[in-house]
């Protein structure tokens, strides 16, 4: 699932090839499909050092302190899951990766989770915070509708069956309200 739209008979119900975790319980919850996208803990971490360009295999090595052989396998399992692209022929320890359009649109999930991990802590035991690069000034990263601008982690705002929602899905989740 490399940031191309899932679509077909079943409506995106089938778990794409690229899950890496056990199949989903609700195969078309939207939770699932992108738990099984991500995989392993490692995946945001790496995805994470070449979102802030860290793209040459030694430096994320260095980084994140792993073994070159283990990070050589989750690499070329990032490639194949779309998450990662990298110049073809080079030696691995020599090449450089960039995310996928996929890989990219992870990023806010990162940012999120990074939020999230600070949440609780006082300003001053913070290890990792998100600032403006123009300015230094902190960010407070939030989800926000694109068309209104609203924050989306309000009770204004709830999860509701989408046009091809399975049975299970229908039966947890309302009608969009308004609509028939």
């Amino acid at each position: 699932m490399s940031g191309e739209r899932v679509s077909g008979t079943d409506g995106g119900r089938t778990a794409p090839s690229s899950q890496t975790g056990p199949e989903a319980r609700i195969p078309d919850c939207p939770l699932a499909r992108t738990v099984g996208v991500i995989g392993p803990w490692w995946t945001l971490e790496i995805l994470h050092e070449v979102l802030d360009g860290h793209d040459r295999f030694e430096a994320i090595r260095r980084n994140l302190q792993t073994p070159a052989e283990v990070l050589r396998e989750r690499m070329d399992q990032l490639v194949g899951r779309g998450l990662l692209d990298t110049e073809d022929g080079a030696a691995p320890e020599d090449r450089r990766y960039r995310p996928t359009d996929g890989g990219r649109a992870l990023r806010p999930l990162i940012l999120a989770m990074a939020a999230y991990g600070n949440h609780r802590l006082c300003p001053e035991d913070r290890s990792l915070i998100v600032v403006d690069a123009a300015t230094g000034a902190e960010a407070d990263p939030v989800v926000v509708d694109r068309v209104t601008g609203r924050r989306l982690d309000t009770a204004d705002f709830l999860f509701a069956r989408g046009p091809r929602a399975s049975e299970a899905i229908a039966a947890r989740y309302p009608r969009v309200p308004g609509r028939r």
